[in-house]
Protein backbone atom coordinates (compact mmCIF):
# COMPACT_ATOMS: atom_id res chain seq x y z
CA UNK A 1 0.00 0.00 0.00
CA UNK A 2 1.36 3.24 -0.90
CA UNK A 3 2.03 5.95 2.08
CA UNK A 4 0.03 8.90 2.11
CA UNK A 5 1.01 11.09 4.88
CA UNK A 6 -1.55 14.09 5.55
CA UNK A 7 -1.68 15.96 8.76
CA UNK A 8 -5.65 16.80 8.29
CA UNK A 9 -8.42 15.32 10.49
CA UNK A 10 -11.05 12.78 8.82
CA UNK A 11 -14.57 12.30 9.15
CA UNK A 12 -17.68 11.13 7.34
CA UNK A 13 -21.45 11.20 7.65
CA UNK A 14 -24.60 9.40 8.23
CA UNK A 15 -26.01 8.31 5.24
CA UNK A 16 -29.61 6.63 3.71
CA UNK A 17 -28.32 5.45 0.02
CA UNK A 18 -24.86 4.18 -0.12
CA UNK A 19 -23.84 0.80 -2.21
CA UNK A 20 -22.48 -1.80 0.34
CA UNK A 21 -18.62 -2.29 0.06
CA UNK A 22 -17.78 -5.78 1.43
CA UNK A 23 -15.52 -5.37 4.61
CA UNK A 24 -13.95 -8.42 6.76
CA UNK A 25 -16.14 -7.40 9.68
CA UNK A 26 -18.42 -5.01 8.42
CA UNK A 27 -20.28 -2.77 5.67
CA UNK A 28 -19.55 0.57 4.73
CA UNK A 29 -23.22 1.03 4.82
CA UNK A 30 -22.69 0.16 8.54
CA UNK A 31 -20.22 2.33 9.09
CA UNK A 32 -22.05 5.02 7.85
CA UNK A 33 -25.57 4.28 9.28
CA UNK A 34 -23.51 4.81 12.72
CA UNK A 35 -23.01 0.74 13.93
CA UNK A 36 -19.26 0.80 13.80
CA UNK A 37 -16.14 3.21 14.59
CA UNK A 38 -13.28 2.68 12.61
CA UNK A 39 -10.32 4.82 12.21
CA UNK A 40 -9.08 3.88 9.11
CA UNK A 41 -9.89 1.98 5.91
CA UNK A 42 -9.14 1.37 2.21
CA UNK A 43 -11.43 1.57 -0.54
CA UNK A 44 -10.09 2.25 -4.25
CA UNK A 45 -13.64 2.93 -5.50
CA UNK A 46 -13.89 6.24 -3.32
CA UNK A 47 -9.85 7.21 -3.21
CA UNK A 48 -6.91 5.38 -3.31
CA UNK A 49 -5.90 6.87 0.05
CA UNK A 50 -6.69 5.30 3.78
CA UNK A 51 -10.26 6.78 4.78
CA UNK A 52 -10.29 8.37 8.44
CA UNK A 53 -13.43 8.02 10.21
CA UNK A 54 -15.04 8.08 13.36
CA UNK A 55 -18.53 7.87 14.63
CA UNK A 56 -20.35 8.46 18.06
CA UNK A 57 -19.37 5.90 20.22
CA UNK A 58 -21.97 6.02 22.74
CA UNK A 59 -25.79 6.88 22.84
CA UNK A 60 -26.98 10.39 22.36
CA UNK A 61 -29.25 10.75 25.15
CA UNK A 62 -26.50 10.53 27.52
CA UNK A 63 -25.02 13.78 26.12
CA UNK A 64 -26.18 17.10 28.39
CA UNK A 65 -26.24 19.13 24.78
CA UNK A 66 -29.36 17.67 23.13
CA UNK A 67 -29.79 20.93 20.79
CA UNK A 68 -26.92 20.40 18.48
CA UNK A 69 -25.56 16.27 18.54
CA UNK A 70 -22.65 15.54 16.35
CA UNK A 71 -22.60 11.83 14.90
CA UNK A 72 -19.85 11.70 12.72
CA UNK A 73 -16.66 12.98 11.14
CA UNK A 74 -14.04 12.06 8.57
CA UNK A 75 -11.73 12.92 5.94
CA UNK A 76 -11.77 11.31 2.63
CA UNK A 77 -8.27 12.42 1.19
CA UNK A 78 -8.35 12.39 -2.66
CA UNK A 79 -11.42 11.11 -3.36
CA UNK A 80 -12.62 9.85 -6.82
CA UNK A 81 -15.61 8.88 -6.11
CA UNK A 82 -19.12 10.57 -7.73
CA UNK A 83 -22.50 10.21 -6.53
CA UNK A 84 -25.58 10.69 -7.38
CA UNK A 85 -29.52 10.25 -5.97
CA UNK A 86 -27.82 10.43 -2.83
CA UNK A 87 -30.29 11.66 0.15
CA UNK A 88 -28.99 11.75 4.12
CA UNK A 89 -30.80 11.33 7.13
CA UNK A 90 -29.27 14.35 8.95
CA UNK A 91 -27.39 17.13 8.40
CA UNK A 92 -24.06 17.60 6.93
CA UNK A 93 -21.24 19.93 6.66
CA UNK A 94 -18.70 19.48 4.06
CA UNK A 95 -15.84 21.35 3.56
CA UNK A 96 -13.24 20.51 0.57
CA UNK A 97 -9.78 21.13 1.12
CA UNK A 98 -8.45 20.10 -2.24
CA UNK A 99 -9.28 19.30 -5.89
CA UNK A 100 -12.55 20.33 -7.73
CA UNK A 101 -15.65 19.12 -9.03
CA UNK A 102 -19.82 19.86 -8.51
CA UNK A 103 -22.56 20.18 -6.37
CA UNK A 104 -26.24 19.87 -7.55
CA UNK A 105 -29.39 19.08 -5.35
CA UNK A 106 -32.94 18.34 -6.36
CA UNK A 107 -31.85 18.09 -10.23
CA UNK A 108 -31.21 22.42 -9.99
CA UNK A 109 -27.85 24.12 -11.39
CA UNK A 110 -25.12 22.38 -11.45
CA UNK A 111 -22.58 24.14 -9.27
CA UNK A 112 -18.87 24.34 -9.26
CA UNK A 113 -16.95 23.55 -6.20
CA UNK A 114 -13.42 23.88 -6.02
CA UNK A 115 -10.75 24.41 -3.26
CA UNK A 116 -11.68 26.24 -0.16
CA UNK A 117 -15.89 25.64 -1.01
CA UNK A 118 -18.09 24.60 1.36
CA UNK A 119 -21.61 23.32 1.52
CA UNK A 120 -24.24 21.52 3.12
CA UNK A 121 -26.36 18.24 3.33
CA UNK A 122 -29.87 18.32 4.56
CA UNK A 123 -32.80 16.35 5.02
CA UNK A 124 -35.47 15.61 2.42
CA UNK A 125 -33.21 16.40 -0.54
CA UNK A 126 -31.63 14.87 -3.57
CA UNK A 127 -28.07 15.66 -4.45
CA UNK A 128 -25.64 14.66 -7.09
CA UNK A 129 -22.02 15.92 -6.49
CA UNK A 130 -18.15 14.37 -6.93
CA UNK A 131 -14.95 15.43 -8.40
CA UNK A 132 -14.67 15.65 -12.43
CA UNK A 133 -13.83 12.89 -14.00
CA UNK A 134 -10.47 12.07 -14.23
CA UNK A 135 -10.31 14.70 -11.20
CA UNK A 136 -10.03 14.63 -7.21
CA UNK A 137 -11.21 16.42 -4.45
CA UNK A 138 -10.09 16.39 -0.59
CA UNK A 139 -13.51 16.04 1.39
CA UNK A 140 -14.69 16.76 5.20
CA UNK A 141 -17.28 15.80 6.83
CA UNK A 142 -19.08 16.60 9.87
CA UNK A 143 -22.59 15.03 10.52
CA UNK A 144 -25.13 16.25 12.53
CA UNK A 145 -28.81 17.12 13.69
CA UNK A 146 -30.35 19.43 16.73
CA UNK A 147 -33.01 22.48 17.05
CA UNK A 148 -29.66 24.71 17.05
CA UNK A 149 -29.45 24.24 13.36
CA UNK A 150 -32.61 26.99 13.03
CA UNK A 151 -31.05 29.40 14.44
CA UNK A 152 -28.10 29.02 12.25
CA UNK A 153 -30.24 29.07 9.24
CA UNK A 154 -32.26 31.98 10.62
CA UNK A 155 -29.53 34.08 11.40
CA UNK A 156 -25.63 33.36 9.71
CA UNK A 157 -26.32 30.73 6.85
CA UNK A 158 -28.18 32.33 4.69
CA UNK A 159 -28.61 30.31 1.64
CA UNK A 160 -27.96 26.18 2.81
CA UNK A 161 -28.44 24.83 -0.92
CA UNK A 162 -25.47 27.36 -2.66
CA UNK A 163 -21.92 26.01 -2.37
CA UNK A 164 -19.63 29.01 -0.69
CA UNK A 165 -16.44 29.48 -0.86
CA UNK A 166 -14.83 30.05 2.59
CA UNK A 167 -10.75 30.37 1.86
CA UNK A 168 -8.42 27.73 1.45
CA UNK A 169 -7.63 26.19 5.11
CA UNK A 170 -5.15 27.40 7.57
CA UNK A 171 -3.23 26.09 10.55
CA UNK A 172 -6.29 27.34 12.77
CA UNK A 173 -9.03 25.17 10.94
CA UNK A 174 -6.57 22.24 10.82
CA UNK A 175 -6.21 22.62 14.90
CA UNK A 176 -9.85 23.47 15.61
CA UNK A 177 -10.76 19.81 13.37
CA UNK A 178 -7.79 18.07 15.32
CA UNK A 179 -9.70 18.68 18.55
CA UNK A 180 -13.11 17.70 16.85
CA UNK A 181 -11.22 14.52 15.97
CA UNK A 182 -9.56 13.84 19.23
CA UNK A 183 -12.79 14.89 21.88
CA UNK A 184 -15.06 12.28 19.54
CA UNK A 185 -12.11 9.54 20.22
CA UNK A 186 -12.25 9.78 23.28
CA UNK A 187 -15.94 8.82 24.22
CA UNK A 188 -16.65 10.72 26.68
CA UNK A 189 -19.84 12.64 26.59
CA UNK A 190 -18.95 15.85 27.62
CA UNK A 191 -16.06 15.79 25.21
CA UNK A 192 -18.72 14.38 22.05
CA UNK A 193 -20.61 17.81 23.52
CA UNK A 194 -17.20 20.14 23.11
CA UNK A 195 -17.13 18.77 19.91
CA UNK A 196 -20.47 19.76 18.54
CA UNK A 197 -19.68 23.19 20.13
CA UNK A 198 -16.95 23.76 17.84
CA UNK A 199 -17.85 21.98 14.71
CA UNK A 200 -20.70 25.07 15.33
CA UNK A 201 -17.88 26.94 15.96
CA UNK A 202 -15.74 25.68 12.83
CA UNK A 203 -19.39 26.18 10.43
CA UNK A 204 -19.33 29.99 12.01
CA UNK A 205 -15.78 30.98 11.25
CA UNK A 206 -16.11 29.74 7.62
CA UNK A 207 -19.45 32.10 7.02
CA UNK A 208 -17.63 34.97 8.85
CA UNK A 209 -15.03 34.35 6.34
CA UNK A 210 -17.60 34.44 3.05
CA UNK A 211 -18.77 37.50 4.02
CA UNK A 212 -15.38 39.58 5.39
CA UNK A 213 -14.45 42.80 3.35
CA UNK A 214 -11.11 44.45 3.61
CA UNK A 215 -12.07 46.28 6.62
CA UNK A 216 -8.83 45.84 9.18
CA UNK A 217 -9.15 42.82 11.46
CA UNK A 218 -10.75 42.14 14.33
CA UNK A 219 -10.12 40.88 17.36
CA UNK A 220 -11.92 37.57 16.75
CA UNK A 221 -9.93 37.47 13.36
CA UNK A 222 -6.69 38.40 15.30
CA UNK A 223 -7.05 35.30 17.98
CA UNK A 224 -7.81 33.00 14.84
CA UNK A 225 -4.15 34.22 13.43
CA UNK A 226 -2.42 33.93 16.83
CA UNK A 227 -4.01 30.52 16.98
CA UNK A 228 -2.86 29.14 13.58
CA UNK A 229 0.57 30.52 14.09
CA UNK A 230 0.44 28.26 17.58
CA UNK A 231 -0.29 25.55 15.24
CA UNK A 232 2.66 25.83 13.23
CA UNK A 233 4.92 25.44 16.70
CA UNK A 234 4.17 21.69 16.59
CA UNK A 235 8.38 20.75 14.69
CA UNK A 236 9.96 22.88 17.57
CA UNK A 237 10.31 23.42 21.44
CA UNK A 238 7.44 26.19 22.54
CA UNK A 239 8.35 28.94 24.12
CA UNK A 240 4.98 30.63 26.11
CA UNK A 241 7.16 33.36 26.70
CA UNK A 242 8.61 33.98 23.77
CA UNK A 243 5.51 33.40 21.71
CA UNK A 244 3.54 35.93 23.93
CA UNK A 245 6.00 38.32 23.41
CA UNK A 246 6.15 38.47 19.90
CA UNK A 247 2.65 38.91 20.04
CA UNK A 248 2.63 41.90 22.25
CA UNK A 249 0.78 40.33 25.11
CA UNK A 250 1.13 38.64 28.33
CA UNK A 251 1.67 35.13 28.97
CA UNK A 252 -1.78 34.90 31.47
CA UNK A 253 -3.80 36.66 28.10
CA UNK A 254 -2.32 33.77 25.92
CA UNK A 255 -3.09 31.19 28.57
CA UNK A 256 -7.01 32.31 28.44
CA UNK A 257 -7.11 33.09 24.57
CA UNK A 258 -5.86 29.49 23.59
CA UNK A 259 -8.28 28.21 26.52
CA UNK A 260 -11.24 29.92 25.54
CA UNK A 261 -10.45 28.60 22.21
CA UNK A 262 -9.83 24.86 22.74
CA UNK A 263 -11.25 24.47 26.24
CA UNK A 264 -7.55 23.14 27.31
CA UNK A 265 -4.95 24.84 28.56
CA UNK A 266 -2.33 25.96 27.02
CA UNK A 267 0.16 23.20 27.66
CA UNK A 268 -2.13 20.51 27.10
CA UNK A 269 -3.18 22.33 23.64
CA UNK A 270 0.53 22.08 22.58
CA UNK A 271 0.70 18.63 23.80
CA UNK A 272 -2.53 17.57 22.26
CA UNK A 273 -1.34 18.88 19.04
CA UNK A 274 1.81 17.33 18.83
CA UNK A 275 0.18 13.89 19.51
CA UNK A 276 -1.69 13.86 17.12
CA UNK A 277 1.26 14.59 14.44
CA UNK A 278 2.75 11.98 16.27
CA UNK A 279 0.36 9.65 15.14
CA UNK A 280 0.50 10.40 11.86
CA UNK A 281 3.90 10.26 11.35
CA UNK A 282 3.97 7.07 13.15
CA UNK A 283 1.32 5.81 10.94
CA UNK A 284 2.70 6.85 7.65
CA UNK A 285 6.50 6.50 8.06
CA UNK A 286 9.06 4.17 9.25
CA UNK A 287 10.43 6.64 11.30
CA UNK A 288 12.29 5.70 14.60
CA UNK A 289 9.97 6.86 17.94
CA UNK A 290 13.38 9.02 18.87
CA UNK A 291 13.31 10.73 15.51
CA UNK A 292 9.84 11.68 15.56
CA UNK A 293 10.44 13.52 19.51
CA UNK A 294 13.02 15.68 18.29
CA UNK A 295 11.07 16.23 14.79
CA UNK A 296 8.48 17.25 17.24
CA UNK A 297 10.80 19.71 19.70
CA UNK A 298 11.21 16.78 22.17
CA UNK A 299 14.42 16.15 23.39
CA UNK A 300 14.14 13.35 25.74
CA UNK A 301 13.26 11.02 23.82
CA UNK A 302 11.93 9.26 27.27
CA UNK A 303 9.33 12.03 28.17
CA UNK A 304 7.94 12.32 24.60
CA UNK A 305 7.01 8.72 25.31
CA UNK A 306 5.63 9.22 29.04
CA UNK A 307 3.35 12.11 26.75
CA UNK A 308 2.11 10.36 24.15
CA UNK A 309 0.88 7.37 26.32
CA UNK A 310 -0.93 10.16 28.35
CA UNK A 311 -2.52 11.42 25.37
CA UNK A 312 -3.00 8.28 23.12
CA UNK A 313 -2.96 5.30 25.88
CA UNK A 314 -0.51 3.43 24.66
CA UNK A 315 3.27 4.07 23.88
CA UNK A 316 4.03 4.96 20.14
CA UNK A 317 5.60 1.73 19.08
CA UNK A 318 2.69 -0.19 20.34
CA UNK A 319 0.28 2.10 18.60
CA UNK A 320 2.27 1.91 15.03
CA UNK A 321 1.94 -1.85 15.63
CA UNK A 322 -1.32 -2.29 16.84
CA UNK A 323 -2.69 -0.17 14.01
CA UNK A 324 -0.65 -1.95 10.89
CA UNK A 325 -1.82 -5.16 12.50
Amino acid sequence: MAVFRHRKLSFIMNSKKVNAINFPQCSITAILEGMYTMPRIMDNTISPYPLRLITIPIDASKLKLQSLIIYSVGHLPGRIHYRTHASFEKWAAVYIAGGSGVFRINQGPVQHVESGSLFFFRPGAEYEYGPNPGGYWDEYYFSFEGNRINEWLQSWITDADRVTFVGKEDGSQIGRIELIFQLMESGSPANIDRASLLVESLIFEFMLRAEATTESPTKAQQVIKLIEELNHAIYQSFDAREFAKRHHISVSTLRRIVNDYSGYPLGTYIHRMKMAEAKNILLNTDKAVKEIALELGYQDVFYFSRIFKKYVGVAPQIFRNTVHT
